[in-house]
């Protein structure tokens, strides 16, 4: 679930990856992050705190890949996101065997569980050499392959190398804290409970994911194909493109970075406890930042408060006005900033047939804004969809056209049965003019309009064209390919437009008969 806004990133990649908004965003707010979360988790002496804090850097540092498009960072990407699944759910199923067998997380609290706990301290040791990116597991390809990718970042190579190599150097400390020292240095106290090994239920878990990193570290094959080249494949729109998973690459920069790591690594670990007092002295001179969160929480909730205040009305009119209100405004805005709006139409060998169903049709639209009965009102729009179905007629879509007059007449019938029981559209028989409600139609109407001509006018893009006309025999045996396309090619969608009027119709049908039970109850 932690993962699930990367995955999200990772969907929109193939779309955003060139565009530079894309890239600086996700490449500064990813090494930000990884480097903070990491400085965080070294000052954590709750082991699930400080792994929870890798988590945070894990995710720093899958986004900040996420914001390269070379072939080495894709593959590193989706190397480290399978690394750190396997590492970090077992060292998380570690830790908790260990409260559950000494009451407490306190890494100060806890030594010399190993003699006491072997089978976890060998989860934990084999999960926190993946995490450290030691071969031969696949923490360490994992690593090696993303040094590769910030090396050849096309954002800022300095920048991305820097934060990924402060980010793993800090993680090699936080691996050596969580998997040795409650394992291999002697007990300073009492622990709270005398601990023994965890049960079997317990500790299945973290063994077979840690020795899953072993395994695939030995024999990356068994990724390369099922996992990793599909997925780079995905992100980088072209196959074959990802990268060898493998142990050995040679002595390079990448291989000499990793080396630097784990010795930065065993530093920070050496002084954990200097480094650590420092980090609190300093962090505690810093703003309080959970006290500046709590304020934008308290505002985003007061703001929401008011906006609910406006728009949750009650009032259906209020509910349209704001829908339609949101929805010109985003086309406005999204039509000016793209250049969308675009009249260079010669309106000169216009037929009069065409001419006349649209005079028709403005005038019925009219119609039905000046009404005072809503019979009148019903009728005037459904003048409307018949013009649209006559110019489907005209351009040739007689499919199209045939299925807008049976809504249209449909609508009129079921419409106006129900209107002989509502009561008058308007007391007095006058209807107001409402200036903001006209404003926000004819802005709306008009903004569509131009969109649409500025489509027209736009190249247009004949590839599923081309498919269907080419398929709707050869795959459907169908010579009508708007029906192929409804009944074959789109089936799912067709059958879910049916369901979804099936469910209407239940509920009105369900509608009708509790009223049917509310009046002859008030008979009775």
């Amino acid at each position: 679930m932690v993962k699930a806004g990367v995955y999200l990133l990772a969907r929109f990649h193939p779309a955003f990856a060139d565009t530079s908004l894309w890239i600086w965003s996700l490449t500064v707010a990813g090494a930000a992050t990884a480097v903070w979360a990491s400085i965080l988790a070294l000052r954590q002496t709750d082991l699930k705190q400080a792994l929870a804090y890798t988590t945070l850097m894990a995710l720093g540092t899958l986004t900040l890949f996420l914001g390269q498009s070379d072939a080495y960072s894709m593959t590193g990407f989706i190397t480290f996101l399978i690394v750190h699944s396997l590492y970090k759910a077992a060292l998380f199923m570690v830790v908790g065997a260990i409260d559950h067998e000494t009451g407490t997380r306190e890494v100060s609290q806890l030594g010399g569980l190993g003699r006491l706990m072997p089978i976890t301290a060998l989860a934990a040791a084999l999960a926190a050499l993946s995490m450290a990116g030691i071969p031969p597991l696949l923490g360490f390809i994992g690593k090696e392959l993303l040094y590769a990718g910030a090396l050849d970042a096309i954002s800022a190579p300095v920048l991305v190398t820097a934060a990924a190599l402060a980010a793993n150097a800090l993680m090699v400390a936080v691996a050596g804290i969580v998997a040795l020292r409650p394992f291999w240095r002697s007990s300073p106290q009492t622990l709270p409970k005398i601990p023994h090994e965890a049960p079997w239920q317990m500790l299945a878990g973290p063994v077979i994911l840690a020795a899953l990193g072993l395994v695939f570290g030995l024999a990356p094959s068994l990724l390369q194909n099922t996992l990793v080249a599909p997925t780079v494949a995905g992100l980088l729109g072209t196959p074959d493109m990802a990268k060898t998973l493998t142990l050995w690459h040679g002595v390079n920069l990448p291989l000499l970075l990793s080396g630097a790591t784990l010795a930065l690594g065993g530093v920070i670990y050496a002084f954990h406890g200097t480094v650590r007092a420092w980090l609190i002295a300093t962090l505690t001179r810093l703003p309080a930042f959970d006290n500046g969160w709590d304020v934008l929480i308290d505002g985003l909730k007061r703001f929401a408060a008011a906006l609910t205040a406006i728009i949750q009305t009650g009032d259906l009119r209020d509910y349209m006005r704001w829908t339609f209100l949101t929805l010109l405004v985003s086309l406005v805005a999204t039509g000016l900033l793209r250049n969308a709006f675009r009249w260079n139409f010669d309106l000169s060998d216009m037929s009069f047939a065409v001419a006349a169903i649209l005079v028709v049709t403005a005038m019925a639209a009219v119609t039905a804004t000046r009404a005072t009965s809503r019979l009148m009102v019903v009728i005037a729009i459904g003048v409307v969809g018949v013009g649209v179905a006559m110019i489907f007629i005209t351009f040739g879509a007689p499919d199209v056209a045939i299925t807008q007059l049976l809504v249209e007449t449909l609508s009129v019938i079921l419409v106006a049965t129900v209107m002989l029981k509502l009561p008058r559209l308007y007391e007095g028989g006058k209807n107001p003019f409402r200036a903001g409600h006209a404003l926000i139609a004819v802005g709306l109407g008009g903004t569509m309009t131009l969109i649409m001509m500025g489509v027209v006018q736009g190249p247009l893009d004949l590839r599923l064209t081309t498919f269907f006309e080419q398929s709707a025999w050869v795959d459907a045996y169908g010579r009508n390919i708007v029906n192929v396309i409804l009944v074959d090619f789109r089936a799912l969608d067709t059958f879910g437009e049916i369901a979804v009027v099936a469910v209407a119709g239940i509920a009105a049908y369900a509608l009708l008969r509790a009223t049917a039970y509310h009046k002859k109850g008030e008979g009775k």
